[in-house]
């Protein structure tokens, strides 16, 4: 039995809700702007997977947004707990390889959710590390729900607590490329996304001048 799926974590897109770091220094519209096109990125990436897709949305679900596909809204206390759950009814529904990513990667690309689910197929757990020390997307071939209770959440050192964790229960896990995702400004204007988005970054300008 072959039954992959891939999971996106989408924050939905309103004004002074998203990329609140980075909002301090661009201001609720400038984050507006760039988490917008975050999310197209992500679309892109996952718009021609030929694997089947579950789209979760932080408050409500977007009709427009990953037209066709299946949607739900995260439910759960915290990052874990929703993350938790979403796997949890994936391993429910029947697949038995399942990558969940979040949508504010500006390098992601079909290639790294594809490498995710491949990896799944020899080993237990998959991560893709994210420059900040934690991951931008987590994967599993059965659920193991200890990955996922009591994390440092939004911490430098999450991925590698909960490498050691995993190690020291015997998980076998892989781990992809590391990228980097847009939490700050330095971030934002440190990437080839912002660089050579010159639109957006017009935008942003005109937003703070």
């Amino acid at each position: 039995m072959n039954k992959p799926l891939v999971i996106v974590f989408v924050k939905n897109i309103t004004l002074g809700t998203v990329k609140t770091r980075l909002a301090k220094t661009i201001g609720d519209f400038g984050a507006f702007e760039v988490y917008t096109e975050l999310v197209k990125i992500t679309e892109k990436a996952t718009e021609n997977l030929n694997v089947d897709k579950r789209i979760y949305f932080s408050n409500r679900i977007v009709e427009d947004q990953w037209k066709g596909e299946f949607k739900a809204v995260q439910h759960g206390n915290d990052l874990g707990d929703r993350m938790c759950n979403a796997f949890k009814d994936g391993f429910d529904a029947g697949y038995n390889r399942i990558v969940l990513i979040g949508s504010d990667l500006p390098d992601i690309n079909s290639s790294h959710i594809m490498n995710g689910l491949k990896a799944l197929e020899e080993h237990n757990v998959v991560f893709g590390p994210a420059e900040d020390g934690g991951y931008y997307l987590v994967g599993m071939s059965k659920m193991n729900a200890n990955i996922f209770t009591n994390k440092p959440w939004s911490q430098p050192h999450l991925l590698t607590e909960t490498l050691q964790e995993l190690q020291k229960n015997n998980v076998s896990v892989s781990t992809l490329d590391t990228l980097n995702d847009i939490d700050t400004y330095e971030d934002l204007i440190a990437s080839d996304f912002y660089k050579s988005n010159i639109k957006l970054q017009e935008k942003i300008q005109q937003l703070n001048d």
